[in-house]
């Protein structure tokens, strides 16, 4: 699909180059760059609780107010 976009003088200026030295069309680059975020911010597209399910357990070792607690009070000792 083709889309029209808006990038500042520099960042068009980058894109040619990169593509020329890569030999390859700039529209790539772009379009390996929108794949490569949309694979970072995946976790925006879960249900919180979806998250939580899948991360409940993952600290084996006291519960997190223990930890919590734990680190508080080294923050007294060293005061």
């Amino acid at each position: 699909m083709r889309t029209i976009i808006t990038l500042a003088p520099e960042d068009k200026a980058w894109l040619d180059r990169v593509a020329r030295q890569r030999h390859v069309p700039m529209t790539r680059i772009v379009a390996q760059a929108v794949k490569e975020l949309r694979r970072e911010w995946s976790f925006l597209d879960q249900d919180f609780d979806q998250i939580l399910d899948e991360t409940r357990g993952i600290w084996k070792r006291a519960g997190g107010l223990t930890y919590q607690r734990m680190r508080r009070a080294e923050w007294d000792r060293r005061q």
